[in-house]
């Protein structure tokens, strides 16, 4: 399998890391790519970064599928261009939230999101609504730090641990899912401290989620339905 990892930003500052992350959830004999957007934002943190960085996110879906990608992991939480994706190409496309908030909710009856700053809550909101999963997700915190200046040292995990433990004793979440693709290699560790406050609470990181689904649809050898994502109509367009 061929999986494309698609990094929606325009630096080359997360790709290596990325690529290492990415390694180490797939299977053996998974082949992995990581090419980044040629126009777009530095990071996504607001609707009008998504904007900005779509036509950018779709051209290399696009290249990916031509160039014999079996799936693709566009590499953010707010699953950018990820639906418009799956009307213009014929394989596996996810973001991060869709699969790491799917799975999370088969480990429990109500997922808490931690994610990076206010500015992302509305767009994270809209999701939940869109996904129908207003019942069942809490309400999402923030640790307040910009994705560029997320590391997996002390400062993201104690943030992360004080929302996490927040949420669990006030009933928000029974699951806890790390609400950026950018908060690599933290979701062990996470998992760690809330189990020695007493009772076992998952972390999913929406990296692995994702790559699993996508190893997963391309081994059941199916893809986006086509009465759902129906190909765009011919005609004039200017991308």
């Amino acid at each position: 399998m061929k999986l494309t990892v698609v990094l929606p930003v325009i630096t080359d500052a997360f790709t290596e890391e990325v690529r290492r992350e990415v390694a180490a959830w797939a299977a053996p004999g998974t082949e992995i790519d990581v090419r980044r957007i040629a126009r777009g934002t530095a990071s996504i943190e607001s609707e009008y970064d998504e904007a900005l960085a779509a036509p950018g996110i779709l051209d290399a879906v696009r290249e990916a599928e031509r160039d014999g990608a079996d799936a693709v992991f566009v590499s953010c939480f707010g699953d950018p261009g990820v639906h418009a994706a799956r009307e213009i190409v014929d394989i596996p496309v996810v973001g991060g939230f869709e699969p790491a908030v799917l799975t999370s909710l088969a480990l429990g009856e109500r997922t808490g999101v931690i994610t990076v700053l206010p500015n992302v809550l509305p767009m994270l909101h809209g999701l939940v609504r869109r996904y129908g999963l207003t019942e069942r997700v809490g309400p999402i915190r923030v640790v307040d730090i910009p994705v560029l200046d997320l590391d997996p040292g002390e400062r993201l995990l104690d943030g992360l641990a004080e929302q996490a433990r927040a949420a669990v004793a006030a009933r928000e979440a029974d699951v806890v899912v790390l609400g950026c693709t950018g908060m690599l290699g933290v979701a062990a560790a996470l998992q760690e401290r809330l189990a020695k406050d007493g009772a076992y609470v998952p972390v999913v990181d929406p990296t692995g989620a994702a790559v699993m689904w996508l190893e997963s649809q391309v081994r059941l050898g199916v893809r986006a339905s086509r009465t759902t994502y129906m190909p765009p109509r011919a005609k004039d367009r200017v991308g």
